[in-house]
């Protein structure tokens, strides 16, 4: 009896983060339900509904494998990430375990350079959502082209504002936005069951401009003729990083921890089931394709583009009006994605401000405040600014250019970020702050060793592709410039 009751009060006393939130302004409001479907959908983004059929096209039934082993990976780095965040749940992010265990000049680097990655990418989303806005309203013949701007800057005053009420109301918002998403890949792998069992077969289909032969669905389409590189071993190896760029921002939830009640309780559940989401969402979602959908069926248009495998697959089921569904639930994962970003973008400008000195321009504008929302308002509103200026940025063509350097850019660059995390863990786990009654990564010896090589690889496999020489060289230049310029450069409280 006294074990149990000894065990009762560690338990206890490892869930009670009360004294960790002493400088903690944030409101703990974010559910269970809220950061499990934040994990959801954080896993399960546009490139699995649009660009899924570029990876079908490179190297085939193989695909699978390939997004199996970078899901193994990129889980490897959020058991690294769920065990930093279980040790301190108060933390804003996980970045700051970087300037922490590794240095503080790169936890500047890491933190920067994060927060830079977050607002190319929501500015590349905004843009997203207004083309597909586009897309969907010309599956009914209606023409809106022309009010991209006003589509762009509607959807982001709305988001801003869902993350300016409250965490709770952001945590809502996620929590619909990923049952869309769900629901769409629940009702492909169901539909592709069906067709399975019955045999279903189907005439000859003509989308973008590119006619596929009739067919049947049955799994001899993925089993039949199998290679594991049937297009050459370099479109394999150029497979890998197409995948990876797919999970990119899995890491979202470990952003929440601050702002979610019992984190020492949901954290470990929200990170151990990614594992079951990669094989649900993304390994489901691709046999179901390849089962109706023969992998060679996925032909570029005159454009290079191939098209959406679930408009094709709900095509080939005779749904005339597929394109619309897709682009709709398309349009639900851009915006799922934009509102993540403005609360992530929101959290990292507010521990930069928090961190800067008092002098700093950062300090000046009050960007380390919260609002009476208990949300960090004034970062928030300044990323959401500089996200809107992507419309602005589309009309000159020379700062466009640039742009597409540095938003592609921006994907080499959260690789450095990715590898300072596994180090950071690495450090911990060997550091006197290592709690051996936390959320344990077993073996991280060998773990975090593996991690850290299999990005340096995504990071080499960028040469393989000449659409991605000039991004990967763009991102090294950007690590020693801005890496030298951390390090050179120390704050007044490292002097």
């Amino acid at each position: 009896m006294t074990d149990q009751k000894e065990t009762q009060q560690k338990r206890s006393r490892l869930k009670d983060v009360d004294h960790l939130d002493q400088n903690n302004e944030m409101e703990r409001g974010l559910k269970n339900r809220h950061v499990q479907f934040i994990a959801i959908g954080g896993t399960i983004g546009t490139g699995l509904f649009l660009g899924s059929g570029e990876s079908i096209a490179l190297t085939g039934p193989s695909i699978i494998f390939v997004y199996i082993a970078v899901g193994l990976f990129m889980f490897i780095l959020m058991r690294a990430i769920g065990e930093l965040m279980y040790r301190d749940p108060s933390q804003h992010t996980f970045i700051n375990f970087i300037g922490t265990y590794v240095s503080p000049a790169w936890g500047k680097f890491a933190g920067w350079s994060y927060w830079i990655v977050l607002i190319l990418i929501g500015m590349t989303e905004i843009a997203a959502v207004s083309t597909y806005c586009v897309s969907f309203f010309g599956t009914f013949g209606i023409d809106v082209s022309s009010y991209k701007w006003l589509i762009e800057l509607v959807f982001l005053v709305v988001l801003t504002a869902v993350n300016l009420i409250a965490v709770k109301v952001f945590g809502e918002a996620e929590f619909w936005f990923s049952m869309i998403k769900i629901a769409l890949i629940i009702g492909l792998i169901l539909t592709a069951a069906v067709m399975v069992v019955i045999h279903f077969s189907y005439p000859a289909q003509t989308l973008n401009g590119v006619t596929s032969p009739a067919g049947t669905v049955t799994i001899q389409n993925i089993l039949h003729g199998f290679q594991l590189a049937p297009n050459g071993w370099m479109s394999f190896v150029m497979a890998f990083p197409m995948v990876f760029f797919a999970y990119e921002l899995i890491e979202f939830v470990g952003v929440t921890v601050s702002e979610t009640e019992n984190p020492r309780e949901i954290l470990p559940k929200a990170i151990n089931q990614l594992i079951y989401r990669i094989l649900i969402f993304y390994v489901g979602a691709l046999v179901a394709i390849m089962c109706i959908v023969p992998w060679r069926n996925f032909v570029p248009d005159a454009q290079g583009s191939v098209a959406s495998p679930f408009i094709m697959v709900f095509r080939y089921a005779g749904v005339d009006w597929a394109a619309a569904l897709v682009f709709f639930v398309v349009i639900t994962a851009a915006s799922s994605a934009l509102n993540s970003l403005l609360y992530s973008a929101g959290r990292h400008l507010y521990q930069l401000a928090d961190d800067a000195p008092s002098t700093s321009l950062l300090s000046r504008l009050k960007l380390g405040e919260v609002s009476t929302h208990k949300v960090p308002a004034r970062a928030i509103i300044a990323s959401a600014v500089l996200i809107i200026l992507s419309p602005i940025v589309s009309m000159i063509p020379a700062v466009k250019s640039a742009f597409t350097l540095f938003s592609s850019a921006s994907s080499a660059v959260i690789i450095f970020i990715y590898i300072l995390t596994m180090v950071a863990h690495y450090r911990y786990r060997t550091s006197p702050a290592f709690a051996r009654d936390g959320f344990l990564m077993r073996g991280y010896r060998v773990f975090d060793v593996v991690g850290i090589a299999f990005f340096v690889f995504i990071y080499g496999s960028l040469f393989a592709s000449a659409e991605r020489i000039v991004p990967a060289i763009a991102g090294l230049v950007w690590l020693v410039g801005f890496g030298a310029y951390c390090m050179l450069k120390k704050d007044p409280a490292q002097e």
